[in-house]
């Protein structure tokens, strides 16, 4: 007896897509809210929401990165390069660098 694959419907691809991003934007915007109770010194120039959506691009970038290397998403190596990336995305709006 011949099986067929199960088909996904509209709903179950937005649910996966939304768990796909959902980390990126929650990291983003909790870097780019918490950021100037950390670094008192260096201030970016964007909002805080502009700015949490720079780092949650930068995020989801890297998450797309990570799945395009290990073939899947959910690995915690491509988690810690997310969190590494919109740290960085933060420091470098908010031209930490310059002291």
């Amino acid at each position: 007896m011949h099986r067929t694959p199960p088909t996904m419907n509209l709903f179950g691809l937005l649910d996966h897509l939304l768990n796909f991003v959902a980390p990126a934007l929650v990291v983003g915007l909790l870097v780019a809210a918490l950021a100037p109770l950390l670094t008192k010194k260096a201030r970016s120039h964007h909002t805080w929401l502009t700015q949490g959506a720079i780092n949650a691009l930068a995020g989801l970038l890297a998450l797309l990165a990570g799945l395009l290397v290990f073939g899947r998403d959910g690995k915690m190596a491509t988690y810690a390069a997310m969190v590494l990336v919109c740290a960085s995305s933060q420091w470098f709006a908010a031209k930490a660098w310059r002291g």
